[in-house]
């Protein structure tokens, strides 16, 4: 674990800032902002730990985020896991779960809100479309470097402008203060699209074409994102990668004071690292079932920035009417269950089939069948491939997480195993759907022959059967009949 003393932490600039000098620079609300183009994709230029917010050190532990003061790259206090000897793992076990939960060396300190990106070299004025994408974690940890979310691949494929941003998690980023903001990793988020918004045409990029995505507690942001901001979404279109607005449960309000007071109790004002550490024995909620454990500092339902009856909300069409593409994998419970065993925990197969269906199946069904009532454009994605290179163990299937190395091309970088024919076909075809979604939240994927997702139709998108390279359109049902 590394040492999370942040005035430690202030010489340590990001060298791919520093050693970009004399290549593309950027004029944006920071300044002058030095890219780079890469030895894989020489057509790319990237951009590295740009600034979208001050470091909220000090005073500003635990505000708001505010107007960028210096240029940093690190990453935001979690706690880091260890290798875990699961039975029966394969030789990618170690590189994908690593990779995937961050469980690396990185620099951490709160000095972190900063945002990445990878542009095709553009040779005319036309403005690229731009995806902003933020990781997954359960609100506990990840990280923007990590070779998982490396940009480059997707940029240089589909010619769209990709971003990753970091944003505060665990007690930084929800502390549940009472009387204070709770949910400040949700108003960092906000933050980063916002600058994106006010400089990505200095990078090349359309202002007016920004899509939101993220994945499992990043696909739940994208989601909040519609019933938070129905007048001012900045976005034009979101996607949702293994998580909706209820896929996860959130605290109420009580219930984060009593953590708060808790930690408090425990330790008073500290170090960043102390706080972690403390924050770790607070004893988390108990959950419906060992198989969907939760966490004691996540978002708290405050009325503000995390409502408190989406379903009603999404009855009622109370959400901004923005494309939505909407994605999960059959098989998410192959990655928890690594978890729940790390923690002492096996279950029965019934459990991890209601996690499936609790968590993924039917939140998703409910999201989109919500914004077709309200007229919204919308897809449904899901996702079934299990290929050599990204499988964890024999029965893994297609794990939480898994797809995302078919949007952003990484899978050989992260396991150093090669792809099969079929994979990089399957691959071409998501980013290319992906990319035509956010060119044209409207109209792209129907371009391509993608069905909008129906209400009684064959229409929900099935990836990757068999391990087959194509997509075909089936029935719903199949999976939400349990709903």
């Amino acid at each position: 674990m590394v040492i999370l003393v942040p005035i430690l932490l202030f010489s340590l600039c990001n060298p791919a800032i520093a050693s970009s000098v004399g290549g593309s620079v950027a004029q944006t609300s920071n300044g002058e902002t030095f890219g780079h183009s890469l030895d894989k994709y020489p057509d790319v230029i990237e951009y590295l730990g740009i600034p979208y917010a001050a470091p909220p050190n000090c005073k500003l532990q635990m505000q708001r985020p505010e107007k960028y003061l210096s240029k940093m790259y690190n990453d935001c206090p979690y706690a880091v896991g260890s290798t875990i000897d699961y039975p029966n793992k394969i030789p990618p076990f170690d590189k994908i779960v690593s990779a995937f939960t961050s469980s690396n060396n990185n620099s951490h300190s709160e000095d972190c809100l900063t945002l990445n990106i990878w542009s095709k070299q553009a040779y005319n004025d036309t403005l690229k479309p731009v995806l902003v994408h933020f990781h997954g974690g359960r609100w506990t940890s990840g990280t923007t470097n990590t070779p998982f979310y490396h940009g480059a691949d997707f940029a240089s494929a589909e010619d769209i402008i990709m971003i990753t941003a970091t944003y505060r998690m665990n007690i930084f980023g929800f502390p549940g203060v009472p009387g204070k903001q709770s949910n400040i990793g949700l108003l960092d988020q906000r933050k980063a699209v916002e600058w994106v918004r006010g400089n990505i045409q200095a990078f090349g990029g359309d202002p007016n074409r920004i899509v939101m995505s993220g994945q499992s507690c990043g696909g739940t942001a994208a989601d909040y994102c519609a019933y938070l901001y129905r007048n001012d979404s900045v976005v034009a279109g979101l996607i949702s990668h293994s998580g909706t607005a209820d896929s996860f449960p959130a605290n109420s309000p009580e219930l984060s004071a009593q953590y708060w007071e808790e930690i408090t109790s425990l330790m008073g004002r500290q170090s960043a690292a102390a706080l972690l550490t403390a924050s770790g024995k607070v004893n988390p909620p108990v959950a419906s079932s060992a198989a969907r454990t939760q966490h004691a500092f996540q978002p708290t339902v405050d009325n503000m920035t995390v409502l408190s009856d989406y379903g009603l909300l999404a009855r009622t069409g109370r959400f901004a009417q923005l494309p939505y593409l909407a994605r999960h994998n059959h098989n998410e419970a192959g990655f928890y269950k690594i978890s729940a065993w790390s923690k002492g925990s096996t279950l029965p197969e019934s459990e991890w089939q209601s996690l499936n269906k609790e968590t993924f199946t039917c939140p998703t069904d409910d999201a989109v069948i919500a914004r077709i009532r309200a007229g919204v454009r919308t897809w449904r994605f899901r996702y079934f491939a299990d290929w050599n290179n990204t499988r964890l163990y024999p029965t893994s299937g297609a794990y939480h997480g898994v797809e995302l190395n078919m949007i952003f091309g990484n899978y050989e970088a992260v396991t150093s195993i090669s792809q099969s024919a079929h994979q990089v076909q399957l691959q071409m075809k998501m980013q290319r759907a992906w990319a035509a979604f956010v060119a044209d939240p409207h109209q792209g994927l129907e371009k391509l022959g993608c069905l909008r997702f129906s209400l009684d139709g064959t229409t929900l998108i099935a990836l990757g059967e068999r391990n087959s390279p194509g997509a075909r359109f089936i029935n719903s049902s199949l999976y939400d009949v349990a709903c």
